[in-house]
């Protein structure tokens, strides 16, 4: 017996040095914002958060608004909704996200939150389970989330939004950003109508998922004003001198080399401005 148990008991000892270590509980306390990182699995404190402060978004007041009031019950510990946030690009959605995080986590020190990426999607099983029954909140933040053809991930997904068995922990909330309202491109959804011989179930399930999300926050481009109001408030806030003829010269110009005009390509000329000026902005 015991020389048949011998091996079986190295086998055993072997395997379970294989085996990974189970993941220690996160400090949760070390920042106010995480990462979550795979291959191993583990959540990385960012100690310090690139973002802009919520009043210098221009143009976004209503989805600033609506999300700044979700976000207000969520870490008050009230119902709240998941959140989508779509449309232009350069519009601010992810700049949003993060400003009103940095607002609410002022008054409710007890607000995480923490990003995922989308190629990570099949891991976040494991990331609720470490987030599940934590004292403090978390809004789990996925940022430029779409899918493509024969692309799985979203299934993943539904374990945030709907929960599965066990439901979604009441202490985490998903905001996403993306440039489609429903994940995926419109060519690909008529293409999948067209060819499926069932044409309304073979997207269904995938334009779905965003009818999982309770709220629907547009963004959409600029128009010039909002353009030039949200590089005077940049140069305001950080002590950038230029009269108002020469700000809009030059980014209009800016804006027509660039061939757009959004939230993004009005930072970009801010820097390079504030570079020429010699003013740093090391401090944001």
């Amino acid at each position: 017996m015991s020389m048949i148990d011998d091996p079986m008991d190295r086998i055993a000892a072997a395997l379970e040095r294989m085996a990974p270590a189970p993941l220690a509980a996160p400090d949760f306390d070390a920042a106010s914002a995480f990462v979550w990182h795979t291959d191993p699995d583990r959540l990385e404190p960012v100690t310090k958060v690139s973002r802009v402060d919520l009043e210098l978004l221009v143009g976004v007041d209503r989805s600033r608004d609506t999300l700044l009031q979700n976000t207000r019950q969520f870490a008050a510990g009230l119902p709240a909704n998941n959140a989508l946030l779509w449309g232009a690009r350069g519009m601010g959605k992810s700049s949003l996200v993060k400003a009103i995080h940095a607002d609410v986590h002022a008054t409710h020190d007890a607000l995480r939150i923490v990003e995922l990426q989308r190629e990570d999607l099949p891991s976040v099983g494991r990331l609720l389970n470490l987030l599940r029954g934590a004292p403090q909140r978390f809004i789990m933040f996925c940022d430029d989330l779409s899918f493509g053809h024969d692309d799985a991930h979203y299934k993943s997904l539904k374990a945030v939004l709907d929960g599965g068995i066990e439901g979604r922990p009441d202490n985490v909330v998903l905001y996403a950003t993306s440039n489609r309202r429903h994940l995926m491109p419109r060519d690909m959804i008529e293409n999948e109508r067209g060819s499926a011989i069932n044409p309304a179930e073979a997207v269904e399930e995938k334009v779905s998922l965003s009818d999982r999300f309770g709220l629907w926050l547009g963004f959409h481009a600029c128009d010039q004003d909002q353009y030039l109001a949200m590089i005077r408030g940049y140069c305001d806030a950080h002590g950038v001198e230029i009269d108002d003829d020469t700000l809009r010269a030059e980014a209009i110009e800016w804006q027509a080399t660039r061939g757009s005009r959004s939230g993004r390509v009005a930072w970009q000329y801010f820097v390079d401005l504030a570079g020429r000026k010699g003013v740093s902005l090391s401090s944001t």
